[in-house]
């Protein structure tokens, strides 16, 4: 009897173990951090794994949050808004200090943040804006409209617009109309695009030329491949392309992906220019190859440095540094910001901006 009670008792703990396995590979990371039963928590809710630059922003922030002697709670929704809700009000239950949350949907939270400022829980919105609530506290995140402008005017300069007559042919895809970061990053772009396709030079066979028609929800390159299937299929069977405008790495890799499927990328048909953002790695060897043209990179490090010494002056009970009072609104206040410079990224620099500043290392490109 003795045995069997042994046995049985082994056999649960197997089972727990590999449970709490599973748990661990769900797209959850449940940080850690001091060892002082006093010390602050700071709940962190990332939208997804599958775009690496967010795995960066939250390894990041757990590094030097816990360094500075932090607790942490990172999770990871993947990209599943009922999933994000989910985690953030756990956050809440456990009784986190601070919220830092990068929305994947940035006006579904607005119930859930009801329940943070009931419970006087900061929440400093991360990177993208989260809409329609008077609670967020603060937003650390890049200046979104010139991203639109440095991806626009890489192809002024690239075609020489102010010179040439052209017409050259482009197509406008957009981001997701569920970030709020996406219409910066469109209207960004459009302020320097828009004057030439006006006159001509530039030409949008499609004719679609609005933000609802190039959005691409959840920035999925699927979608995008699917979009530029069909806008090669209906409109440039017996015409080259010359541009494609896109606010997003996994969104160009998705158009890539379409063009190259019809024969661009050779030397009889070469690449039109395809723009881009974050510096993914992937889009970055993508660039040194000649596939994608451009990206705009965005430095992970600094952005994550930034929101921590806003939870730290938050926890001390400090003003935290920012720079801008004016530009974004939610709906229901104009958020108090610190905004970032962005940086343009091609074949020319990007042993500069991104191996020289320790971003990437030369193994990663071999």
């Amino acid at each position: 009897m003795k045995m069997k009670k042994f046995f049985m008792t082994i056999a649960i703990l197997t089972v727990a173990l590999v449970l709490a396995a599973c748990g661990n590979n769900n797209g959850d990371s449940n940080g850690g951090g001091s060892d002082d039963p006093d010390a602050k928590t700071v709940g962190i809710a990332m939208p997804t794994k599958s775009s690496e630059r967010w795995v960066e922003d939250g390894a990041n922030m757990v590094k030097e949050l816990e360094e500075l002697g932090y607790n942490t709670d990172l999770q990871y929704a993947e990209d599943v808004v009922e999933n994000q809700v989910s985690q953030i009000e756990n956050m809440i239950t456990k009784g986190v200090d601070v919220l830092v949350i990068a929305s994947i949907d940035g006006e579904a939270l607005t119930d859930v943040l009801e329940q943070a400022k009931n419970l006087d829980i900061p929440v400093i919105a991360y990177d993208r804006l989260i809409m329609n609530s008077d609670h967020v506290s603060y937003y650390a995140t890049f200046d979104n409209f010139e991203v639109g402008v440095l991806n626009g005017e890489y192809i002024e300069d690239k075609l020489n617009l102010e010179e040439e007559d052209g017409p050259f042919t482009i197509e406008l895809f957009a981001g997701s109309p569920d970030d709020n970061n996406a219409y910066f990053f469109w209207d960004g772009a459009m302020s320097i695009l828009e004057p030439y396709i006006d006159s001509g030079k530039l030409e949008v066979k499609s004719g679609q030329l609005d933000f609802e028609q190039g959005a691409i929800l959840r920035w999925d390159g699927a979608k995008a491949q699917e979009r530029m299937d069909n806008l090669l299929s209906a409109h440039y069977s017996d015409e080259d392309i010359d541009v494609v405008y896109s606010p997003f790495d996994g969104i160009s890799r998705g158009v890539i992906s379409s063009l190259k499927a019809v024969g661009y990328g050779s030397d009889s048909k070469p690449m039109p220019i395809v723009t881009g953002q974050d510096a993914e790695l992937s889009s970055v060897k993508s660039i040194i190859a000649g596939e994608q043209t451009q990206t705009v990179f965005k430095d992970t490090r600094e952005l994550a440095g930034k929101a921590v010494n806003m939870v730290e002056s938050i926890l001390k009970g400090e003003e935290p540094e920012i720079n801008d009072t004016e530009t974004y609104d939610n709906g229901e206040k104009v958020v108090p910001s610190y905004l970032l410079d962005p940086i343009s990224v091609d074949a020319d620099n990007y042993e500069e901006i991104l191996i020289e500043s320790g971003y990437y290392s030369e193994e990663d490109f071999q």
